[in-house]
């Protein structure tokens, strides 16, 4: 990943750079104005934090952007497959039926400039998706229950089947989340894999010293890709496990629930890349 602030707010992707059309973030715990378990750069409205700072952190993380949204779409996740298409219907829709179509959305579609899609997260793993021909961005929601339920090929067969979308032509950003080493899980959850087929010798390991499974749901997701034709020098895995990096990230595991999330954002900027509106 590359920095995309000098103060450390955002990190962009790499395999995402040479496309100046495209604008894409990470954010990091950095550099914003909340405080306690949502210190400091908190975007996202459903846990609990003060709505000024988040607010606030909005303004900036729009303001630092090459191209300034005219949208920051966040949908109320449940650790669901559904997602939703963000086109026409939605734009001319009334805020309070915005509202209520982002309800239950764990992953977002769209191919209208200018409305940035984006995903929470805080130890579940955050995928961005760029279809370069045809001009299709998604973002994906993928914590265990979204991973094994396979929310990530869900929403890439539902690009495929609305706009044509290939394999080929899709790169793919495994944003921060649990790391194998840190994400322990209890047999219920090892048995939901292996019960959906899961190659539990590539995605798992028992570990002596917890006496528990291990789940690695980078790996997971990745299959995903994989099984839908993404080469993988078009796949990129940021590679930072949240748990352990929870003084940069926000992390639920050691933060409990009310606290701040990463937020995760793709757009189309419909204009060329650092002019602004």
């Amino acid at each position: 990943m590359i920095p995309l602030t000098k103060d450390k707010r955002m990190l962009g992707y790499e395999v995402l750079a040479p496309y100046p059309d495209i604008s894409c973030f990470v954010t990091t715990r950095h550099g914003g104005c909340s405080t306690g378990s949502y210190a400091s750069f908190n975007c996202t409205p459903y846990t609990g934090d003060n709505a000024d700072c988040v607010r606030k952190n909005r303004e900036l993380l729009c303001t630092a952007l090459p191209v300034r949204p005219q949208e920051l779409i966040i949908p109320f996740q449940t650790h669901g497959t559904d997602s939703l298409i963000i086109d026409d219907t939605y734009l001319n829709a009334t805020h309070s039926e915005r509202q209520a179509m982002l309800q239950g959305i764990d992953a977002l579609i769209t191919r209208m400039p200018g409305c940035c899609i984006c995903i929470s997260t805080a130890d579940c793993i955050p995928v961005l998706l760029y279809d370069r021909q045809r001009r299709i961005v998604a973002a994906v929601h993928a914590g265990w229950r979204g991973t094994v339920n396979r929310i990530l090929a869900k929403t890439l067969h539902r690009m495929q089947s609305a706009y044509g979308t290939e394999g080929t032509d899709i790169i793919a950003c495994i944003g921060p989340g649990i790391s194998l080493d840190s994400f322990e899980v209890g047999d219920e959850v090892y048995e939901a894999f292996r019960t959906e087929n899961f190659p539990m010798e590539y995605i798992s390991v028992w570990k002596p010293e917890t006496h528990k499974y291990h789940i690695d749901l980078w790996a997971a997701n990745r299959l995903q890709l994989s099984d839908f034709g993404v080469p993988s020098r078009q796949i990129e895995n940021a590679g930072i496990c949240t748990y352990r990096q929870h003084e940069d990230f926000f992390s639920a595991r050691r933060l409990g629930i009310k606290s701040g999330r990463i937020l995760s954002g793709i757009m189309l900027n419909g204009q060329e890349k650092g002019e602004r509106k």
